[in-house]
């Protein structure tokens, strides 16, 4: 009999979670949904509705060199920082959920600061460090931004895939004589691909689509894609925006189903 009365309620419950959820969505693509069809608009103007529609857009960006040089920047920076970033995060992520060691809680703390200290100040602060080693305007300078703010998420996401992990496995190639770096290789690493696709392609899409470290560490020769784009949106309006922003989502979207997919399709247990 109670749960015959409580029905209605919980039913009423999902109902309002269900539409509220809905609205967050729609809300949050709400930006995706204007920007894209901008995109095959005319090139003399942003509108929307667009009132013809066209490529020209898309030629532009790809026949321009002030697009074309932030483009192969950013995919340089991005890349460079996903290998740094994997390099680093990896023995990081497996170390910090396998072992335990003195000074741990504040090891720990210290790599995930990125996650609670504001974007601006970090970068500011980057910035008057970089300055005084003349770093600031480089390549390499961006690199190293850029790891700060991605390696917090590559270890949280090692340290996530670790805990999934048999640790018998573990055991059972140190009791057969294995190194540790022998054992990390050859048993753990394999195990952990999926955990590893998923944080390559989140490291890449993160420095890719960083702005405000960039704004800062950027210089005249280092200008990456996302800096570009607020560059012409704050000095000037140009059309040609609607067609990146499309396109960085379109990768963005194809590299989360590439991650995904392969997540399903690789077995996580040896």
């Amino acid at each position: 009999m109670s749960e015959i009365i409580r029905d209605p309620h919980s039913r009423r419950y999902r109902t309002v979670g269900t539409a509220l959820a809905a609205a967050i969505y729609l809300f949050l693509l709400a930006p995706v949904v204007v920007a894209v069809p901008m995109a095959f608009g005319p090139t003399n103007t942003l509108a929307f509705p667009p009132s013809s529609y066209s490529l020209d857009l898309f030629r532009i960006f790809f026949n321009s060199p002030s697009w074309q040089g932030p483009l192969f920047q950013s995919i340089k920076v991005a890349l460079a920082s996903t290998v740094v970033v994997m390099i680093a995060g990896v023995p990081a992520g497996y170390w910090i959920a396998r072992h335990e060691f003195v000074g741990k809680r504040l090891i720990t703390g210290v790599i995930m600061s990125p996650l609670v200290v504001p974007t601006i100040v970090t970068g500011l602060g980057l910035y008057l460090y970089f300055s005084y080693i003349r770093l600031e305007g480089t390549t390499l300078g961006l690199v190293l931004g850029h790891l700060m703010v991605t390696l917090p998420f590559v270890v949280l996401m090692i340290i996530a895939g670790v805990h999934k992990l048999d640790r018998n496995l573990e055991f059972g190639a140190e009791l057969m004589g294995a190194r540790p770096i022998r054992m990390f290789v050859t048993v753990v690493v394999p195990q952990l691909v999926p955990s590893l696709v998923s944080a390559a392609f989140f490291a890449f899409l993160l420095s890719f689509d960083e702005v405000i470290i960039s704004w800062f560490l950027a210089g005249t020769s280092s200008v990456t894609l996302p800096v570009k784009m607020y560059s012409a949106l704050e000095y000037e309006v140009s059309p040609v925006i609607a067609a990146v922003s499309t396109l960085l989502t379109v990768v963005s979207l194809l590299a989360c189903i590439v991650a995904i997919a392969f997540k399903k399709w690789t077995p996580t247990e040896s």
